[in-house]
């Protein structure tokens, strides 16, 4: 592995280790702040997260064994298909949450502490979406690119949670949540299929 390779390896590993690290952190807040305030939306929230770690920690796995000087082709394709099984994994949790909420009427509770939380999601992970996705290209790695949407979905659930804890708590709309969170599910589908079939764009 040439010097430039091995660096842009590294960067890619850091912006991993920073986004696996940021995920565990807002997991543990998240069930935190839904079990104090009995808020199942939070709850679903930090659970998404580990979720999430999971796909960081696959894509950081693909590069620390190229560093190792094993076979990068292959482990590429290892690390895509498992960020590809986890979209189908986040589609399947978030499709049986928020229809669990609709039918059952779970309101989320009023949270000030978790709609900063959310706040601060909804700034970070496009940050880190934005960078893995342009490294990704770099490096010509699909399962870097394809792991940068799995931080896109992330901002995306942010931006709903904070909706939805905002419209209950102002107007009583407790659906908006579980509504908006049941609109990702084709893109997360469409995505997990191309993870899977290799399709993952890294141009």
């Amino acid at each position: 592995m040439n010097v430039l390779r091995q660096q842009q390896i590294q960067r890619a590993a850091s912006l991993e280790y920073l986004t696996i690290g940021y995920y565990i952190v807002e997991g543990i807040v998240a069930l935190v702040l839904g079990g104090v305030s009995s808020s199942v939306a939070l709850i679903g929230f930090g659970l998404d997260s580990f979720v999430e770690t999971f796909s960081g920690f696959v894509v950081l796995r693909r590069f620390r064994e190229e560093a190792r000087g094993g076979c990068a082709d292959l482990a590429e394709q290892k690390a895509l298909k498992l960020v590809g099984w986890s979209f189908y994994i986040l589609a399947a949790y978030i499709g049986i949450d928020a229809s669990s909420k609709l039918i059952r009427f779970e309101r989320p509770a009023s949270s000030p502490y978790g709609i900063g939380l959310a706040i601060l999601s909804l700034i970070v992970m496009p940050l880190l979406a934005r960078r893995k996705r342009l490294v990704g290209r770099v490096i010509h790695s699909a399962a870097l690119v394809s792991d940068s949407k799995q931080t896109t979905a992330c901002a995306f659930l942010s931006a709903f949670l904070l909706i939805g804890l905002l419209l209950n708590a102002t107007l009583g709309w407790w659906w908006a949540d579980p509504l908006g969170a049941l609109g990702m599910i084709p893109w997360l589908i469409q995505e997990g299929r191309e993870a899977l079939s290799g399709e993952a764009c890294c141009d």
